[in-house]
């Protein structure tokens, strides 16, 4: 039991949440990249995430490993983008700064569901199945090139401010 839950309704619960915070961090860095300010889909994005690296840490485990240090930056990562969205609002350097962490969050998300991809389904586990083998290098190598490309873009397109008011003194 995982805080009042089997732990195969909790880890349901905290996969469902995951794949929420992909797709809506994919609709927000789509809206960052497309130079939009950012809606409904940045909100969702940072609760999915920051709830994915909370509840991550409620499994049952002897050590602590690799999952809990992406955790911890994840949590890290998405502390600096908070920061960044809602007490600097997106001024100056912090929209850069905010671009770039919340690539860096949703590129953690989209690292460890190629890990599961790799551990969960047959036909990848066949590829890669202690996953040190060419495919699944391969996958985190291109899911790492396109993260750094997309990091780079939203920096560069992210409008300067979220509310408009930072920005009226920028100029």
């Amino acid at each position: 039991m995982i805080i009042g839950m089997s732990v195969a309704t909790f880890t349901l619960l905290h996969v469902l949440i995951s794949v929420v915070g992909v797709v809506a961090g994919a609709a927000a860095l789509g809206e960052m990249i497309a130079g939009r300010r950012l809606g409904v889909w940045n909100t969702v994005f940072l609760i999915a995430t920051a709830a994915t690296s909370i509840t991550g840490f409620f499994f049952h485990s002897a050590s602590f490993g690799p999952p809990h240090v992406i955790g911890v930056i994840s949590i890290v990562v998405l502390s600096i983008a908070l920061f960044a969205f809602k007490v600097r609002d997106l001024a100056g350097i912090w929209r850069p700064i905010y671009a770039v962490a919340a690539t860096v969050a949703l590129y953690l998300n989209a690292f460890v569901g190629v890990i599961q991809a790799f551990q969960k389904l047959s036909a990848l586990k066949e590829l890669a199945p202690t996953q040190t083998e060419p495919p699944f290098l391969l996958a985190q190598s291109l899911l790492l090139i396109a993260f750094a490309v997309f990091g780079f873009v939203a920096a560069k397109r992210l409008p300067r401010s979220e509310h408009g008011v930072s920005d009226q003194f920028a100029q």
